[in-house]
């Protein structure tokens, strides 16, 4: 069984420069194969791994398979996701997948948002209603955003991707080409991961265009050339910042060595087994969460696997870590010489259990920073961990922008 000769979403659109409604609908044959799969499993022995020290853990692993063997119902899901409005088009030769939900209220600012790795356009789902219908969920109609999820390309169901060289600076352009084609000649942007990369270069290279970007992880747009903040740079406040900075590239980046440099390798072993795209992701969820350990202490195992089933669906784990190779061997080139380098207003907001932080002094110099919230919990996926702060922190820094 391949997805790719049976899922409907593998096929290009009617019409290249057409937007077209889509709807998530897995043949059965594909969820059957899975099944038999997940029968079939063969998760390695596994021992002395208190603590996830060498990787994921085999107990935790085989309690979610259990789950997803016998417990987890796709149809359910698919339901669910296909409550929000979903879109199909073709920009630049390549399939853009993306949800549109029109806000209500007086004036919907238009926003888009970017998901990363190892993430969805779903990891959205619990914020797109508090923003697009603030007085539906307690809040201010004069609040609401036109919101725009698209799949990263390569990604779930931004696929199949067929060509080499697609990083974040070419998505940057293809979503300024995505919101035009929405009739939005100005918006706002927000993303984490790989969204607050693509998110930045809008605010580099289409500041003219950008109301604002709002950014959940701030790095510097040619940290895979060498691009990194001077150690000195940090504060007698903030070393502890650099410390753990330091610690994550020293024991946190084999995921990002592999990916970057022999993703196609990774891509066999993740496309055909189902429990090693799970163990491959469900880690990074963990690590990179402010879950103190407990991923169901910030997560279902329903929303975990959802991830998984996306990614597997698709077969698209393997164009989604070539992603990285495409950032490194394509180094980032800057559009102008303009200080500070992000040019468009933004709102950097910290994390506690962010992955890696920049000091303040770099990320003034490197954006036109006008909010640095400091947040009281959430990690590396703070749409799904703390949605509601997340919202909050969104509708502040664009409130004076409208």
């Amino acid at each position: 069984m391949h997805c790719a000769e049976e899922c409907e979403w593998s096929g290009p659109v009617t019409r290249p420069d057409r937007i077209e409604p889509f709807s998530i609908d897995v043949p059965e044959p594909v969820l059957d194969d899975l099944a038999e799969r997940l029968r079939h499993a063969r998760p390695a022995a596994d021992f002395g791994n208190e603590g996830w020290v060498y990787g994921t853990s085999g107990a935790a692993l085989s309690d979610l398979l259990a789950y997803w063997r016998d417990r987890y119902d796709w149809r359910a899901r698919e339901t669910l996701m296909n409550a929000f409005p979903h879109f199909r088009t073709e920009i630049e030769g390549l399939p853009v997948h993306f949800l549109h939900v029109r806000g209500q209220g007086p004036s919907p600012m238009p926003l888009i948002m970017t998901h990363g790795w190892p993430s969805t356009f779903w990891d959205f789902h619990k914020v797109i209603g508090p923003l697009a219908d603030p007085a539906s969920h307690g809040g201010d109609p004069a609040d609401a955003f036109d919101i725009v999820v698209p799949s990263l390309p390569g990604h779930g169901f931004s696929s199949p991707l067929t060509r080499t060289g697609v990083n974040f600076v070419e998505t940057a352009d293809l979503w300024v080409k995505l919101m035009e084609r929405l009739d939005y000649p100005r918006f706002a942007a927000q993303g984490g991961d790989w969204g607050a990369f693509v998110s930045a270069q809008l605010g580099h290279k289409y500041a003219e265009r950008l109301i604002g970007v709002h950014l959940e992880l701030q790095v510097p747009l040619n940290v895979f050339s060498g691009g990194i903040s001077d150690p000195a740079d940090f504060g007698p406040d903030e070393r502890h910042l650099l410390e753990r900075n330091l610690a994550f590239w020293a024991a946190e980046t084999g995921y990002l060595q592999i990916q970057a440099t022999k993703p196609q390798t990774l891509a066999n072993a993740l496309n055909d087994s189902p429990i090693g795209l799970l163990s491959w992701i469900v880690e990074k969820w963990r690590s990179w969460s402010d879950c103190g350990g407990g991923l169901e202490s910030r997560f279902t195992m329903d929303e975990l696997l959802d991830t998984v089933m996306i990614y597997w669906i698709t077969q698209t784990a393997g164009t989604a870590a070539r992603y990285y190779y495409e950032a490194v061997h394509r180094p980032w080139q800057p559009s102008h010489t303009l200080h500070p380098v992000v040019q468009a207003p933004t709102c950097a907001v910290r994390y506690p259990g962010e992955m890696v932080h920049q000091p303040r002094a770099w990320l003034h110099r490197y954006h036109n920073v006008e909010a640095e919230p400091e947040m009281s919990a959430g990690g590396h996926f703070p749409q799904m961990e703390v949605p509601e702060l997340l919202v909050e922190s969104i509708r502040n820094f664009y409130r004076s922008k409208r």
